[in-house]
């Protein structure tokens, strides 16, 4: 029986290597996967799964507008059976996406695989992580180390100009440069620095 799966992890945890590796493993076994990215979410090239270790693939466009549920539906007519659906930058997804994931399993018994960030900078949920851990069968932490310490980085800082910030818009494409995984008592204690 299909399920649908949202494996979180801050930055840098490996969550695009890791769809780049599922794929690979169905394909290997001969088995066709379709894997797709928010538009909003394209970071190194347009619609590409990149992984910051270097590997990356092609990735189905997901806008603001697609319906997922008739995007697989027509896919599955078009090349036949899709053994997996595998999501990547989840969290930047809409209600009415996560939704249509849920079809995708419950009426055409294709697992879901969604990879994302679950909080943001500001410590907030986005919309497709929250409905993620509302729909989901399965939820699995992809676990990274803090940038600073030896601690689980369960949280995400945002830099702008070397320093940090916990205010301004929810969305702001980044690499290593602009974003760090840390700990909780990493995050708090940048702010107290700063403000200090």
């Amino acid at each position: 029986m299909a399920q649908l799966y949202y494996k979180y992890g801050t930055m840098n945890s490996g969550k695009s290597f890791e769809i780049i590796k599922v794929a690979h493993n169905y394909e290997e076994q001969g088995k066709s996967v379709l894997i797709y990215s928010p538009a909003v979410g394209a970071r190194e090239s347009a619609y590409r799964v990149g992984s910051r270790v270097g590997f990356e693939r092609e990735a189905i466009p997901v806008e603001e507008s697609t319906n997922l549920f008739e995007n697989v539906k027509e896919q599955v007519a078009a090349s036949g059976r899709i053994y997996c659906v595998l999501i990547d930058e989840a969290q930047f997804l809409m209600r009415h996406h996560i939704l249509e994931l849920t079809r995708v399993v419950d009426e055409l018994n294709i697992p879901v695989m969604a990879f994302g960030l679950k909080n943001d900078f500001r410590n907030e949920l986005f919309e497709g992580s929250y409905n993620l851990l509302v729909h989901a069968d399965k939820i699995e932490e992809i676990k990274t180390i803090c940038w600073y310490c030896d601690r689980k980085a369960t949280m995400v800082i945002r830099f702008r100009d070397g320093k940090p910030v916990n205010s301004g818009e929810q969305i702001q494409i980044g690499g290593n440069e602009d974003y760090k995984p840390v700990c909780r008592r990493c995050y708090n204690q940048a702010f107290q620095n700063s403000n200090g």
